[in-house]
């Protein structure tokens, strides 16, 4: 489902990325480790379509990532940084623009949105805006966001920031549920419980 050949990532003389290969298959998790500044994110932004490569081959579904394609936009989602939120919607209204702007009718939307809410354990905050929860509570809230539109492949970049144990376990079982149902998971991390816990291989890039 991934197919990364040779990536490298340069802007004038600093090294972004250094020459990377992987493959991911179908229904697999592949989690990326390293020190800050090995490139993590940045190979996560070529494969979401925000960063240009230098050089190499990117290739998801058999197909060269562009952000312009329609069926790569409906494949891939991805959480890499804090998306712009609206302070006047709700977290529950949030979740139900997402879900209703790829393609859900009103009810379904609604319906996700509260399922969502419920999974990750959020459901008290529904009503509350953006600006008015903890910081562990935003990213709780940033995951539903991601995964309230359907996908095949996910990319997250540090999904276990600001989550204590109890929080994580809450993360790690949503992740597992979508690699249960099918989806394709690359996911940057610097806790090594993350990829022990998801059963996913492990490839450390370094700087």
């Amino acid at each position: 489902m991934i197919h990364v050949e040779n990536l490298t990532v340069a802007i004038e003389r600093e090294v972004l990325l250094p020459p990377t290969s992987l493959e991911v298959a179908p229904g697999e998790a592949l989690v990326l480790t390293g020190p800050n500044g090995s490139g993590k994110t940045t190979l996560l932004r070529v494969l979401a379509g925000v960063q240009q490569p230098t050089a190499g081959i990117v290739e998801i579904a058999e197909a060269p990532v562009s952000e312009r394609d329609a069926d790569f936009r409906s494949r891939v989602a991805a959480l890499i940084g804090i998306p712009p939120l609206a302070r006047d919607l709700t977290l529950e209204e949030h979740l139900e623009m997402v879900a209703a702007s790829w393609g859900k009718d009103a009810s379904e939307a609604k319906a996700s949105a509260r399922d969502l809410l419920a999974e990750f354990d959020i459901a008290a905050l529904a009503h509350r805006f953006p600006h008015e929860i903890s910081s562990g509570q935003t990213q709780l809230f940033l995951l539903a966001l991601t995964l309230s539109r359907d996908f095949e492949v996910l990319l997250l970049d540090e999904p276990e920031q600001r989550l204590d144990s109890d929080r994580l376990a809450v993360v790690i079982d949503a992740l597992r549920a979508r690699q249960a149902n099918g989806a394709t998971l690359l996911i940057a991390t610097h806790r090594p419980e993350f990829a022990h816990a998801l059963a996913a291989d492990t490839l450390a890039l370094a700087p």
